[in-house]
């Protein structure tokens, strides 16, 4: 992966990188109106999980078989899981929004999307670099997605505090603090990408 640049690995690291691309994507732009939108909503997202899971397992099945990797396995999978787990907090976020029947979103949730649709940018940027032998350019995008998931931290802070100080209704509170929580769980997802890459930089650079 460092030393060649269309190997096996790197070309599944990078078509995992454009699934989620791709994933946060349709999250950030598709607008759900009523429950038929939902439910079309939270399905689609779960074909692009599903998606990312079958590359996953290819990628597990390959460092199995391979004799020699280009940089550990063990930093490889742990790459690939951490993508993973950014796809898989977004499904489990639309899944979270249809068993709770929410058909409309608010200026926080708009705002995690924001900022999670732009670690999704930067890590497609950060494999690509790192596909193509260019590690020494990976660091400025991994303190982007840094600072995207502090800009979630605070958000999170401020989306309880509104939650807790205007809404009456404990079931809603219950709904949307579990929501806020899962969308600031994604940008954590993003922050462990972001720390792996610095891994792979400081091995191999």
């Amino acid at each position: 992966m460092l030393k060649r640049k269309k190997d096996k690995f790197s070309l599944l690291l990078m078509e995992i990188a454009k699934n989620l691309d791709e994933t946060a994507e349709y999250f950030v732009n598709y607008k759900v109106k009523n429950q038929t939108t939902l439910k079309e909503f939270a399905d689609t997202l779960k074909e692009y999980e599903i998606k990312g899971d079958n590359y996953v397992h290819t990628m597990i099945k390959e460092l199995n078989k391979a004799f020699i990797t280009p940089i550990e396995r063990e930093d490889i999978l742990q790459l690939t899981n951490s993508l993973d787990d950014v796809l898989d907090g977004i499904e489990h976020f639309s899944a979270m929004m249809e068993i709770f029947s929410i058909t409309s979103s608010d200026e926080h949730i708009d705002k995690f999307s924001g900022y999670i649709r732009e670690c999704a940018k930067e890590i497609l940027i950060t494999i690509e670099l790192m596909a193509e032998n260019r590690l020494n350019e990976i660091q400025p995008h991994a303190i982007k997605i840094k600072e995207y998931e502090h800009n979630c931290d605070n958000l999170h802070r401020k989306s309880l505090k509104n939650l807790f100080g205007t809404q009456t209704d404990p079931i809603k509170v219950i709904q949307y603090r579990e929501i806020y929580e899962t969308l600031e769980e994604i940008a954590d997802f993003c922050q462990s990408v972001a720390n792996n890459l610095e891994t792979i930089i400081m091995k191999n650079a």
